[in-house]
This record gives C-alpha cells, structure tokens and sequence, in this order.
C-alpha cells in the first residue's frame, strides 16, 4: 500500500468518526432542548424521534435527515460533505437548544 492511499484511508476514517461525533452531538442537543421544553431526557432514539416528531418538526426533520448518515458512518466510508452537513445542523440545534 503506498502512503497516497495509506492518506486518503486516514481522510476516510476521520469522515466517518466527524460523522458519528456531529450526530452524538446532534442526539446530546436534542435531549437538552427536550429537557428544558419537557422535562424529560429520552431514553433512546426511537424515544427521542416520537417527541420531536409529536412536538417538534423543525427538529424531527434534522433528526430524520441526518440518522441515515450516522447508521452508514458504521458501514460505509463517509465523504467531507456528509461530515459538513453534519455539523452545520449541530450548531442548528445547539442554537436551538439554548434559546
């Protein structure tokens, strides 16, 4: 294996650990705005879905979009954009989360 492709491997992994980090964070921001709205903290995703979907749309709909990203971040190798586009909703929520 010659050190182009030991790199783009390296670049690859790093994809997928931003992936699963930015929805963790997404998850963390939820259940803070949950909290603080419900009074609750949701016991699993599937939990967490129902509310936001009951209660919340503009939040389901972040969840919704980006859940597929983080299940395929454990399977698949990630690009920087689905990283990108992670991040950028959890600063969404995390503004949400605070207000």
């Amino acid at each position: 294996m010659n050190i182009l492709s030991l790199q783009s491997r390296h670049l690859r992994q790093r994809n997928n650990s931003a992936v699963t980090l930015f929805f963790k964070a997404i998850s963390a921001g939820v259940d803070l705005f949950i909290l603080r709205k419900e009074g609750i903290v949701p016991s699993s995703h599937t939990n967490r879905f129902r509310i936001a979907q009951e209660k919340y749309p503009e939040i389901y709909d972040i969840l919704d979009k980006d859940f597929p990203f983080y299940q395929d971040s454990y399977t698949q190798k990630m690009n920087k954009e689905a990283a990108e586009v992670l991040k950028e909703d959890a600063e969404r929520i995390k503004k949400m989360a605070e207000s």
